[in-house]
């Protein structure tokens, strides 16, 4: 029987090391079909990859959705498929979130008495995600032959700008983690309750299948 070991808690979460899989997934999946890797990194980061091919999925569809010429029946088909990617990008969220807090709970964390953060782990994860797409863009459209005057100078201000932000929230990353292990903060799996794509509890679907 193998056992299975876990790594050192401290370890376990780190904003560099997501932010460079984000990076790396991102330039890969736009050379090849985007896809998720035939091995596994651990629980966490397959989750991690899993979110932001998620949010890779969605931001393609986005651009589709808006193409001048998209018909009707192509942008609704799009919307379609927004909505069934952004579920499993929200799923993900909270399947991260779980992960860290079964890994904490064999180390009796986090403390209950501790102050509770108000964003998760998985949110900050999904929002590192979609900044890594913006930057990879906004770096193709400073390289962009055919863009107007001003074009690259505005994206690289742009792009300063992200990077900032990005390498802040990573560090709130860390730091959430830190204090996590320190007993000091805690959180929780943010259930976020969509109600749009439940049938059940969505009026627009639910009053038509009952003939209203």
């Amino acid at each position: 029987m193998t056992i299975q070991s876990h790594p050192p808690l401290a370890y376990l979460l780190s904003g560099e090391t997501v932010v460079a899989l984000h990076d790396r997934s991102t330039a890969l999946w736009h050379r090849e079909t985007p896809a998720l890797p035939a091995d596994s990194r651990g629980q966490l980061l397959d989750a991690v990859t899993a979110q932001h091919l998620a949010n890779f999925e969605l931001w393609h569809f986005e651009d589709l959705a808006r193409a001048p010429g998209a018909t009707d029946r192509e942008i609704a088909a799009v919307k379609r498929d927004v909505d069934r990617v952004n579920q499993r990008r929200n799923d993900l969220a909270e399947v991260c979130d779980t992960v860290l807090l079964a890994s904490l709970d064999r180390e009796g964390l986090p403390d209950p008495d501790a102050e509770l953060n108000s964003e998760s782990p998985g949110l900050i994860l999904d929002r590192l995600s979609i900044l890594a797409l913006k930057i990879f863009h906004t770096r193709e459209e400073i390289d962009r032959p055919d863009a107007p005057a001003g074009h690259a100078e505005r994206n690289r201000q742009r792009l300063e700008t992200l990077e900032t932000q990005r390498s802040e929230l990573a560090a709130c990353l860390d730091r959430l983690w830190q204090q996590t292990l320190a007993g000091s903060r805690r959180f929780k799996v943010y259930r976020q309750l969509k109600m749009y794509n439940d049938p059940s509890l969505n009026p627009a679907v639910y009053a038509t299948r009952r003939g209203t």
